[in-house]
């Protein structure tokens, strides 16, 4: 990591101030992190609790950094990104966290081009358990994504990967969280059905599936062989499963992919 790198976040939402919580202090020092954002409670909590730079608008942030986090609503990026285009210096480059923003497209605001990464990160990043996919535009480096995978593993995982994945990945791992939420309140609910209280029920689904995550994510083996461990020849689990195929769970959640990837495209245009 460049340890002479200023990084200044457009954007302190709920994925903004992670980022920057994650960053300061373990990754660069809070003197080298410049926050702004048009709602400024969130500017204040972080100035306090951290000792980061106050930018009074993107005007000012873009004059004192190297690297451009542009983490506010996709819906701003043609203002902003063109107030960051009219005042950009050749040595500067951005990240963006917008989705179904493409690169190509937020690249059409800099002329000369500008080095630009893309990234892709989810809702799990307020937790320090995101997975980010980082892209490159047509000008970033490999020392830009560096920087930039860097930056992102500091609250959770990271992968470097072609710009053309990321409406997949936001159909996975973007959309993902609400699949298994609604998967653990389905378990909560069931469990209520068989006679369960409901914190004793939702205690439960919430557990077995981070256990099985962590046992998952350990062992490094294929879902189906840990998925065979659990299941003995005419046991519960197999009465379970067999309702769960027979209700086209599988196929269910390969549509939930299929529909939010097709959205993400078509946002994408």
């Amino acid at each position: 990591m460049d340890e002479t790198l200023r990084l200044g976040t457009i954007g302190v939402g709920s994925m903004g101030c992670a980022i920057v919580r994650g960053v300061a202090g373990d990754l660069l020092p809070p003197e080298q992190i410049w926050i702004t954002d048009i709602y400024t409670p969130p500017v204040d909590e972080l100035c306090e609790e951290l000792g980061v730079n106050r930018a009074a608008d993107v005007a000012q942030l873009v004059e004192n950094v190297d690297c451009i986090l542009y983490a506010a609503k996709p819906n701003n990026v043609p203002e902003i990104f063109a107030e960051i285009a009219a005042s950009i210096s050749a040595h500067q480059w951005l990240i963006s966290i917008a989705a179904g923003v493409p690169a190509v497209k937020l690249e059409s605001y800099f002329s000369p081009l500008a080095p630009i990464v893309r990234v892709m990160p989810n809702i799990t990043i307020s937790v320090g358990a995101a997975v980010s996919v980082i892209a490159g535009g047509s000008a970033a480096t490999d020392n830009h994504l560096t920087l930039t995978q860097a930056i992102f593993d500091t609250v959770g995982k990271s992968f470097i990967r072609d710009d053309t994945y990321l409406n997949a990945v936001t159909g996975l791992s973007g959309s993902g969280p609400a699949f298994v939420f609604l998967f653990i309140e389905a378990l909560a609910d069931a469990g209520v059905q068989v006679g369960l209280t409901r914190t004793d029920a939702f205690q439960l689904a919430v557990q077995t599936v981070l256990g099985a995550s962590k046992m998952l994510e350990k062992s490094e083996e294929h879902p189906a062989v840990l998925k065979n461990l659990v299941t003995t020849p005419g046991g519960t689990t197999a009465a379970g499963l067999y309702e769960l195929e027979s209700g086209r769970l599988r196929a269910i959640v390969a549509d939930a992919v299929i529909a939010a990837t097709k959205r993400a495209e078509a946002l994408a245009k």
